[in-house]
Order: C-alpha cells, then structure tokens, then sequence
C-alpha cells in the first residue's frame, strides 16, 4: 500500500493501489490542504497573541510589569514602548517601580504614564518613578470584566473569519478541480479542528482575566 507524505514526514493517507490512479495528483491535493491549514494556523495563532495585548492592557488591582507594556514614550523623537527606555519591576503587590535608563527621560515617561488610559498616577524621586496601582472598585470590576469578554468575542471574530478565508479558499480549489471532493471535507474539518482549539484558547484567556479582576 502506497504512502504519501509531506515535508515534515506526515503522511497524509494511505490507499489501495487500485484507488491511487493518479499517485501525483494526490499528493499534490494532501500538500495544497496542507499549506491552507498551516496558514490558517498562522494567522489564528496571530489572533491569539493580539488578544493576549489588548487583555494585558486592561488593570486589575496587582502590580505587574506588564501593565506598562503599551505605554509609549517619546525618546528622542520617536514614540518607544517604555520597556525600552526604562526597567520596570515590581516593588510589592500594589506597586510598580519605573527606573529610567537615562535621568533626561525621567519627565517624559512620568508623562507618558499620566497621560495613559491606565488611570495611574506617578510619584517621582530622582531617578525613580514609583507608581501605585489603585484597588478597583466592585463597579469598576464589572466594566473591566465586561470589557474583557467583549476583546474575547473580537478574537473569536477574528478566529471564525479566518476560518471563513480557509474555508473558501478549500471550495475554490474543488471547483477548480485542484482537490476532490474528499480532500475538500478532509481540509473543512482540519480548519475547523484549528477553530475549535483557538476558540477554547480565548476563552481561557478571558476566564483567566476575569479570576485576575475578581482578585481582591
């Protein structure tokens, strides 16, 4: 029984020889459903990390590091995360402690920081910028979490878009006899295996920053 197998060594099917009338042919559809599923891949793993951004923008009552990741400071007329012009760290749980890497940049990322959405408000000592992470209020716990939920619903848009790209471009191939009719359901159900994996993916970054603003 004939083997068919991609770059990477998997093998795709294996099939009598009486059913390999064109050995070429099918491999060629394996690798077509194959290069669609690893972009689909790609582009979803994309929509995973861009809902890892906008949750990490959202604060919760702890201090951490990475709640500074978006702020932008102007160094030297260029518009730099902070991260790169300064050492962020944590001095206990409530708060977080900035010290720039040139004194000359201290007013400009105390400014950076105010005129965030963060609602932060810093206190400079020299070189160090100390800046007090505020409890949430049981209000404000609620918006942030149902602003969350709505950044988790953006990505699984995103994911079903992707999955809707794929989808067309696997139906496109058969109606231009490129793969048959069995290629084309075994790629539908690859995407939508690939859905389902990154769909669960957001889910469990939401309820993990749900757990984070709930945290008193």
């Amino acid at each position: 029984m004939p083997i068919a197998m991609v770059n990477d060594g998997t093998i795709l099917e294996q099939r009598p020889l009486g059913q390999a009338s064109d050995p070429c042919q099918w491999i060629k559809e394996g690798c077509m459903i194959d290069d669609i599923r690893q972009d689909t891949d790609a582009r979803m793993r994309k929509s995973i990390d861009s809902v890892k951004g906008e949750l990490t923008k959202i604060r919760t009552g702890r201090a951490t590091p990475a709640l500074l990741d978006h702020v932008l400071v102007s160094y030297y007329g260029t518009d730099v995360p902070l991260n790169q012009a300064a050492t962020v760290s944590v001095s206990d749980a409530r708060t977080l402690s900035v010290q720039a890497w040139e004194k000359s940049m201290v007013p400009a990322i105390e400014k950076a920081i105010l005129e965030s959405e963060l609602g932060l408000n810093p206190v400079t000592a020299g070189e160090i910028i100390r800046i007090p992470i505020p409890a949430l209020t049981e209000e404000r716990r609620r918006e942030m979490t149902k602003i969350a939920r709505q950044e988790g619903e953006n990505g699984k848009i995103a994911i079903r878009n992707i999955r809707r790209d794929a989808g067309n471009h696997i139906r496109d191939l058969t109606k231009e006899k490129e793969i048959g009719e069995d290629e084309e359901k075994k790629g539908l159900e690859k995407i939508q295996l690939l859905t389902d994996k990154y769909t669960t993916a957001v889910d469990e970054l939401v309820k993990e920053k749900e757990a984070d603003l709930m945290e008193v």
